[in-house]
C-alpha cells in the first residue's frame, strides 16, 4: 500500500504517522504490518500488510477492509496505489 503524506514535513513526522497507522491496522484487523520501501522519503509511506488464511477469498476481503479503513480513517493521507498478492501452498 503506497500512501502520500502531504502534511508531513520531516522523517520524524512520517515515522509518527507510520507507527500510529500500523498500530491501528494491527489492532483492528489482526494482520502484520511493516514499512517496506521509501524509508528516506518523508512524504511517501509504503506499507506491506500480511494476512494468513486458508481461504483466498477471506484474505482478499481482509486486505480490502484494511484499504477501506485507511481511506476512511485517515483523510489526511492519499492512497496512491496498492497491490494484492495471494500465495497458495496448494
Amino acid at each position: 500500500m503506497m500512501l502520500h503524506l502531504p502534511d508531513s514535513d520531516s522523517l520524524k513526522a512520517k515515522r509518527q504517522v507510520a507507527r500510529s497507522l500500523a498500530d491501528r491496522i494491527r489492532n483492528q484487523f489482526n494482520v502484520s504490518v511493516a514499512e517496506v520501501e521509501d524509508h528516506d522519503l518523508w512524504q511517501r509511506l509504503t506499507l506491506a500488510i500480511c494476512c494468513v488464511s486458508n481461504d483466498s477469498a477471506h484474505a482478499n476481503e481482509m486486505v480490502s477492509k484494511v484499504v477501506a479503513f485507511v481511506e476512511e480513517s485517515r483523510r489526511d493521507l492519499e492512497l496512491l496505489d496498492y497491490q494484492t498478492e495471494i500465495i497458495s501452498g496448494v
